[in-house]
């Protein structure tokens, strides 16, 4: 078990559950693709295609790396690239996650976006999904929920976090002001308290990731191989 700080992840169980509800709570009320907001604070189309087009680049060059400089590579890039905002500044919403083209596009993002565009970049970059973990934690400085994206070298090895508040990447035992909730990929759902074992919790909880996953297929920001965790876990 990978703990951020040991002392802190030790929940009682009625707290475990009411912090594994809220973040269930939060995942299910996703947007449908239906319901895009309206744009607004959005930097010129030049700066946002100049982007886009350097994290093109950063790809196609970057996937003959070794697995430590592409996480190194690419978590600089979307930090240096986006510039934080909260979704209703930048969308018009209370919630929305971004596909990357969306949030490079725009050069603005919440602590989502910018593990989104991080996860979908180290996958096209070819890091294998399944070490990749979208990860909800409580920012213990701040007093408030967060995202961050976990790497796994191996299932049992201890996570590398990339996170827009810390520009280094971090084993997860260094970073005693992250409180871990709640995490997932293309491959299932995963509690803190047990990172080996997916949750048996049903995978339209994640409305959200389904979501930005379908929309990143359309715009590009996704491979078409990369399949999302709701068409992986549909019964046959």
């Amino acid at each position: 078990m990978h703990r951020l700080s040991p002392r802190r992840v030790s929940l009682t169980a009625p707290r475990a559950l009411r912090v594994t509800l809220a973040a269930l709570i939060y995942l299910t009320a996703g947007l449908s693709s239906a319901q895009t907001p309206q744009p607004s604070g959005v930097l010129d189309s030049a700066s946002g295609a100049a982007t886009l087009s350097s994290w093109h680049r950063l790809i196609e060059h970057g996937s003959s790396l070794d697995e430590h400089a592409k996480l190194e590579a690419v978590n600089r890039f979307i930090n240096r690239a986006v510039t934080y905002g909260e979704d209703r500044d930048v969308w018009g919403a209370e919630e929305f996650w971004a596909t990357p083209a969306q949030t490079l596009g725009r050069g603005m993002g919440d602590c989502e976006d910018f593990a989104i565009a991080k996860y979908f970049s180290l996958v096209r970059m070819g890091v294998a999904s399944a070490k990749l973990r979208l990860t909800f934690v409580k920012s213990l400085s701040r007093n408030r929920a967060h995202m961050v994206l976990a790497y796994y070298p191996s299932d049992s090895a201890q996570p590398l976090l990339l996170d827009n508040l810390d520009p280094r990447i971090q084993p997860a035992s260094q970073r005693n002001d992250l409180l871990p909730v709640y995490a997932f990929n293309n491959h299932g759902i995963f509690l803190a308290k047990a990172p080996l074992q997916k949750s048996t919790q049903p995978p339209q909880l994640l409305s959200r990731w389904s979501d930005v996953s379908a929309r990143a297929l359309v715009d590009g920001s996704q491979a078409p191989a990369e399949q999302t965790l709701a068409t992986l876990s549909t019964p046959g």
